[in-house]
């Protein structure tokens, strides 16, 4: 892990769609007016035929996107989390996902590190939202090779995809030629302390813990599930029979999120406790992001004292 060098998934998320666009001219490009934001500027730059902008009218949105896939065009949709889940949500039940059309969503700014916008921009329920309903495939990278894997991914599902993208920049954990695969979780360590369950921007904290823990002699393991739905239920069971505690992590609420998708599998495959770290059930608040962060618990801090206690 490169903590040196930071980058937004949103940032990389607008690269790959330029890079994306000159292989592929059915690839379309729709924004709710906040293309700098997004990042889906870079692609309006490069294509601007390609570009719409349609206003602050997220369900007017979808519902064309909809319309595009119906034309064999390939639709990315782009607004804030909270934007893009929860106010066209009828759009994307109904219009998207019940038809399984081809479209893909790109929800930038998701969770608490929208920071300073405060609770009403702060969606800390989407992957709850988007991993309930039929033919939804969600994905959430963690850094910026991940997000490019995960954009070129989201071409090759004929269907609905989900992906989960944040505000802050990120730590680079990996390196150009890693392997992704759908659905397929990635193991770092075999310690048998503890496993860390984490997504998004939660698994750089995890890896911190893990190389702190390290220092005490103690060896635990982090899971990086880029691929929220389908869940890889075959790495769930495999860390809960080979360590000795289970804590997930994520910058959601543990209401319906990663931790719950993860309880789901223990219940009917290999029942055993999982310690769930993130929104315990609440709103969030306005403020500096990293602060915010230490506020709600999700630090390497935490995963360390859970380890440990």
């Amino acid at each position: 892990m490169d903590i040196n060098k930071k980058i937004a998934t949103r940032q990389s998320y607008g690269e790959s769609l330029v890079e994306l666009g000159k292989v592929n001219n059915n690839i379309v490009v729709l924004d709710a007016d906040l293309a700098e934001a997004t990042k889906t500027n870079l692609f309006k730059k490069e294509f601007p035929d390609r570009f719409f902008d349609m206003g602050i009218a997220e369900q007017d949105m979808l519902a064309t996107a909809a319309g595009f896939s119906t034309c064999n065009k390939i639709p990315f949709v782009s607004t804030f989390a909270i934007f893009a889940t929860g106010r066209a949500y009828d759009q994307i039940r109904n219009s998207i996902c019940y038809p399984k059309l081809n479209v893909k969503i790109c929800a930038t700014h998701s969770g608490i590190t929208v920071g300073e916008d405060g609770a009403t921009h702060q969606m800390l329920e989407d992957i709850n939202i988007m991993r309930g309903l039929p033919n939804m495939t969600v994905l959430s990278p963690c850094d910026d090779i991940e997000t490019k894997w995960a954009v070129n991914e989201a071409v090759k599902i004929n269907g609905p995809v989900y992906i989960r993208l944040g505000r802050a920049v990120t730590p680079i954990i990996y390196e150009e030629n890693n392997d992704f695969k759908l659905g397929e979780a990635i193991q770092f360590g075999n310690g048998r302390e503890a496993t860390v369950f984490a997504t998004g921007m939660m698994v750089a904290e995890a890896l911190k813990a893990k190389e702190e823990l390290e220092k005490e002699g103690i060896d635990i393991r982090v899971v990086d599930f880029h691929t929220i739905k389908p869940i890889d239920k075959k790495i769930i069971v495999k860390c809960a029979k080979e360590t000795k505690k289970l804590i997930s992590i994520e910058d959601h609420s543990i209401i319906g999120g990663l931790g719950t998708a993860i309880s789901e599998v223990l219940t009917e495959e290999y029942p055993a406790k999982l310690i769930k770290l993130g929104i315990k059930d609440c709103f969030g608040k306005s403020g500096n992001a990293m602060e915010l962060l230490k506020y709600f618990g999700l630090t390497s801090k935490e995963i360390i004292e859970n380890v440990k206690n």
